[in-house]
């Protein structure tokens, strides 16, 4: 199926349902359930699945159902089980098909760190996407630095990181140095640059007085989301 496709931009209506994925933990549904389902975790914040959605709907809009639930990075186990229990609601939703990941900052390390042990955790994961992955804090599923024993295994699913030009949050370094150690692993990797800083690659700005991202509907960032939008749309149907 191809990204775009007038087809489907005919048809594309962007529903949103709002459920439960565990006691007390609520996730944003966009779409309808497809296969593979796109699973968009957000970074260091507390239960900021809001803060994804001018994202989740860009991407919702090619076609592809997307699920973005709340976590908590500041739970005593770095958000390791709402993380995971998310992922059980996205094959539960979607009868079990491939997930494609993508985590935004801390969120980007918890994809990649739960990609590298897709088989400890028995989770099919098609494609990873990173943005703006800030590799260089400790990874929420293995609960260390995220390339620290890692398992070998034949299943090396692609991982792709998307870097934004003005993200003065995160260096690129970060992502660098991480795609090296992946190579070093043998392990797919690819480095995207796009036009964004640390907020509006995944569609949110920075609230100084806040203290937290918040979506984004500027005009401008809806741009840049879509385009990163497909770029995981992409990399979805090449799944």
């Amino acid at each position: 199926m191809g990204v775009g496709a007038e087809s489907h931009a005919a048809l594309i209506v962007t529903l949103v349902q709002t459920v439960e994925y565990a006691p007390g933990r609520s996730a944003d549904l966009f779409g309808q359930p497809t296969r593979p389902i796109v699973l968009l975790w957000h970074g260091t914040q507390t239960d900021s699945r809001a803060a994804v959605r001018v994202l989740a709907e860009a991407v919702a809009e090619h076609g592809l159902g997307v699920i973005a639930p709340d976590w908590d990075s500041h739970a005593t186990d770095g958000g390791r089980a709402d993380l995971l229990n998310s992922v059980r609601c996205a094959r539960t939703r979607s009868a079990g098909a491939d997930l494609v990941l993508v985590g935004w900052s801390l969120g980007g390390v918890a994809a990649a760190g739960l990609t590298l042990r897709a088989e400890e955790f028995d989770v099919a994961v098609a494609h990873t996407i990173c943005l703006g992955g800030a590799f260089m804090v400790d990874d929420p599923i293995s609960g260390g630095p995220v390339l620290r024993a890692v398992p070998d295994t034949d299943l090396r699913t692609p991982v792709h990181l998307l870097v934004g030009d003005g993200d003065d949050v995160v260096p690129a370094s970060a992502a660098v140095e991480f795609a090296a150690g992946l190579r070093a692993l043998e392990w797919p990797v690819e480095i995207v640059e796009v036009a964004a800083d640390h907020g509006s690659i995944a569609g949110a700005r920075y609230d100084a007085a806040a203290d937290r991202y918040e979506a984004d509907d500027d005009p401008a960032t809806a741009v840049i989301a879509r385009a990163v939008a497909t770029h995981i749309a992409a990399v979805a149907y090449n799944a």
